[in-house]
């Protein structure tokens, strides 16, 4: 039994209950007297709480005087309600490298109801990436991610635990694998083959790289997706009716997403503020809704085509594609407990589509941009695949390993230029303590690689494009070194990394060594950046016109 006396009250306290009794009149205490008089009605059932009362305030008085093991996170200040968001730039990699110079390699922001958090130094991506890499390897997924992903069934909204790690070996193991990248380079070659006969069309004119880049990439990720490339820009040189309906539902297809990319890359309320995700107020959600059953209806077609022709027996003698594989991997069932279902088919089909073709296409415009705007660099690289390619052969895989100052180009435009600046934004799955600030659990956490990979502190002349700087280098594309990561790292690095440094260094060596680049006369090259959807930047350079050449060996490639 504990006995206190305070200001006139005694107080005792058993180990069931208290007992609260005034002293002898006092007319100070009048008022409380009359405020306890209801207690002592109700006492029996309030005071049997007592133990719980106590325990809490205690638990409370040693979380408020316990030292703190982590400092607050530096960051502007924003407004109340709206937070920081009225202030953002639109070019979100630049504007944070900005405001890193002010708050340091660690800073927050608030937008909306959404803490975010970015990171713009080697060694605190290292403590994201690689030390905490299992807290860090989830996603923050709102409703249309959910939708565009047919309910997280793709490789990158997934949270990370079995079903991720059975995606992502099928992906690297049979997917994305040599054997099956191999087995699908004739696809590649026949739609570089079309855009190469496109292009020779404009000889002497001005050619939109990147509309020509992005049109001609889509075809090849649909030919690797299912064989349906598009035929070029006029569909009907199919073999028969069925490539000619496949190639124009792969045409649709493509349209549709991106219909679909162009409604998501709207600012949406709804992303800021969750709660009010479920009231539409912009109509985002439905017309995503809307594509997303015309791209599955789209996809539900080619299954059951494909599925027919190889219960026929005619699919033994088609290329193999990724369709192929995964209706595979579906027949098997999955890995484990963990099974490979239709939807998981449908959302890596859609990863592949989205993912593959806008990175790839941006990479090499940007290539063809710098080179354009260093012609004694591009001489270079036509003089290298002039002496390792020969004039009357066509460029193949076999060649690649020879070309070693292309392969330094791919590395410096994806060192000034890498696909996704920011990278996918990681989550944490619990609290955790980063370079002495505690990250809350679900906070959205950017690593700014466009920033680091401009480091004047790492890169000499950080802003030249300067090829040569990566001879003898240690850097590769393994995310190992957090001064170079162009394609993320740990576990969330980029499935199809391989995948794509195929696709550049095919692409962009069949361009150069067909053609000569150079700018209309009289325009200027601007090599600005704007931040577009899934976080790739996309050039503006004049939009992309440049005056195309035939070079001496362009007509083998026809």
């Amino acid at each position: 039994m504990i006995y206190l006396e305070i200001k006139g009250i005694y107080i005792i306290v058993t180990s069931l209950n208290v007992v609260i009794r005034l002293k002898p009149a006092d007319p100070k205490m009048t008022l409380l007297s009359l405020a306890l008089s209801w207690f002592f009605d109700h006492q029996s059932l309030l005071f049997s709480l007592s133990p719980l009362i106590l325990v809490s305030f205690a638990w409370i008085l040693y979380k408020s005087t316990k030292p703190r093991n982590s400092k607050p996170l530096p960051g502007p200040r924003g407004l109340p309600f709206v937070g920081n968001l009225p202030f953002l730039d639109p070019n979100l990699h630049t504007y944070f490298a900005d405001l890193a110079t002010t708050y340091g390699p660690i800073f927050k922001l608030r937008l909306g109801s959404n803490l975010v958090v970015v990171i713009t130094s080697p060694a605190l991506a290292k403590q994201v990436l690689k030390d905490h890499d299992t807290t860090f390897a989830n996603r923050n997924v709102n409703e249309l991610a959910r939708i565009t992903s047919f309910k997280g069934s793709d490789i990158v909204w997934n949270p990370y635990g079995p079903e991720w790690r059975m995606l992502r070996k099928l992906c690297v193991r049979e997917m994305l694998s040599s054997m099956s990248l191999d087995a699908i380079h004739e696809l590649h070659k026949r739609e570089v083959r079309r855009m190469v006969r496109v292009i020779h069309g404009s000889v002497g004119s001005p050619v939109n790289v990147g509309e020509e880049l992005s049109f001609t990439i889509s075809s090849i990720i649909l030919s690797m997706m299912w064989g349906g490339g598009g035929g070029g820009r006029d569909v009907g040189d199919g073999d028969d009716v069925g490539d000619r309906r496949i190639e124009r539902l792969g045409m649709e297809c493509r349209r549709l997403v991106c219909e679909m990319m162009e409604v998501l890359s709207k600012p949406n309320v709804s992303d800021v503020f969750k709660w009010l995700e479920r009231f539409d107020l912009q109509g985002i959600k439905r017309t995503v809704t809307e594509l997303m059953a015309r791209i599955e209806r789209i996809f539900d077609t080619v299954i059951e085509e494909r599925l027919r022709l190889m219960d026929g027996g005619g699919g033994k003698e088609m290329t193999k594609d990724f369709l192929q594989i995964l209706l595979q991997l579906k027949e098997e069932g999955g890995e484990g407990k963990t099974s490979f279902t239709m939807n998981h088919l449908k959302a890596l089909l859609l990863d592949m589509m989205i993912g593959g073709t806008d990175t790839t296409s941006n990479t090499v415009e940007w290539a063809i941009a710098e080179l354009m705007n260093k012609p004694e660099t591009m001489k270079k690289a036509q003089e290298e695949l002039e002496r390792v390619v020969g004039k009357d052969n066509i460029l193949e895989e076999s060649h690649f390993p020879k070309l070693h100052y292309l392969q330094v180009v791919m590395k410096e435009v994806l060192r000034l230029h890498p696909p996704i600046p920011l990278l996918i934004p990681h989550s944490p799955s619990s609290s955790c303590n980063i370079g002495g600030y505690m990250i809350p659990k679900g906070t959205g956490v950017f690593v700014n690689t466009w920033a680091m990979h401009r480091d004047s502190l790492v890169w000499e002349n950080p802003l030249e494009f300067r090829p040569e700087r990566f001879f003898d280098s240690k850097w590769d594309y393994t995310g190992i070194d957090f001064n170079y990561f162009p394609f993320g790292s740990g576990r969330r690095i980029c499935a199809g990394k391989t995948m794509a440094e195929r696709m550049f260094i095919f692409d962009l060596g069949t361009l150069l060594h067909s053609f000569d680049w150079e700018l209309p006369e009289g325009s200027k090259l601007d090599l600005n950046e704007k931040f577009g959807m899934h976080g790739c930047c996309h050039i503006t350079c004049g939009r992309g016109f440049a005056n195309v050449e035939q070079c001496d060996v362009s007509n083998v490639y026809q």
